[in-house]
């Protein structure tokens, strides 16, 4: 039950992210390109449930194809004479030649053909990774200007300075979320590795899972720069907090993210 990947799960997942974002900082980009990826998140589901089920048409016609190639070969087989005398012994030779020549190709096509429906997979596969390359990279250019040690007071803004509005428990908020994005989008692609047994499509989503893992290195460098700049956040004595049944009469109690702050 927990051995694979479930693409409706990771919907889910990106769907909350979304809302999360968009709860927490109201008409942010970020908040669009989450929709993107849960949009594409759906549409490779789609895809990959096309994918991975056989082309039932593909394999009726390459079938089709051979049974007429080696049909071929009989015919032709049973209609050669093949003659002993030693004066055609160097026509025999050139006909042996030719029918090597002949298996080479004929073995040639017949792998093209029998290969074709999962070069046809791995092409689909590529062209929805490239997708997700295209988007990993969207995600990395919105945490680009939210550089930790902007606001120092050594290196006054100039006129071309992007606006920081984000207070350091905010920043660390948008960090994280678009540390969430990179990861699940390296988990849609994995569901190509998932379902697809192709070297070539495994490569490319290691090669996809590796850029995110980099990116996501990259921004927790800056939210470790962030939080060390903060001051710690007193917690709370155990015997201090009283059991849920004595505040219900409050409201529900709201969660808190890993800096302290209500989450959305």
């Amino acid at each position: 039950m927990y051995r694979t990947l479930d693409s409706a799960k990771i919907i889910d997942t990106i769907t909350a992210l979304e809302r999360r974002i968009t709860e927490r900082f109201p008409g942010a980009g970020l908040g669009k390109v989450c929709a993107e990826l849960a949009e594409i998140a759906r549409e490779n589901r789609e895809r990959l449930e096309r994918i991975s089920r056989p082309h039932f048409g593909l394999r009726v016609a390459t079938g089709t194809v051979l049974l007429g190639g080696f049909g071929l070969l009989a015919y032709l087989a049973s209609i050669i004479q093949l003659k002993s005398n030693t004066d055609d012994l160097f026509g025999v030779m050139q006909g042996i030649e030719a029918s090597v020549n002949l298996l080479i190709v004929m073995g040639a096509a017949v792998f093209s053909l029998i290969t074709l429906e999962s070069r046809w997979k791995r092409r689909q596969a590529l062209e929805d990774l490239h997708e997700l390359r295209s988007i990993v990279h969207v995600i990395d250019m919105h945490q680009l200007t939210k550089d930790p040690g902007a606001n120092s007071p050594a290196t006054p803004p100039t006129a071309s300075s992007p606006a920081r509005l984000l207070n350091p428990a905010e920043l660390v908020r948008y960090l994280d979320y678009c540390s969430e994005m990179l990861s699940l989008t390296a988990k849609v692609a994995a569901l190509y590795a998932q379902h697809i047994a192709d070297a070539v499509v495994i490569e490319a989503v290691n090669d996809l899972e590796r850029l995110t893992t980099n990116l996501s290195a990259k921004i927790w460098q800056k939210i470790t720069i962030v939080q060390a700049t903060v001051p710690a956040i007193p917690t709370t004595p155990a015997a201090a907090i009283r059991p849920v049944a004595a505040v219900t009469d409050v409201g529900p109690l709201p969660h808190s993210d890993p800096i302290g702050n209500p989450q959305s």
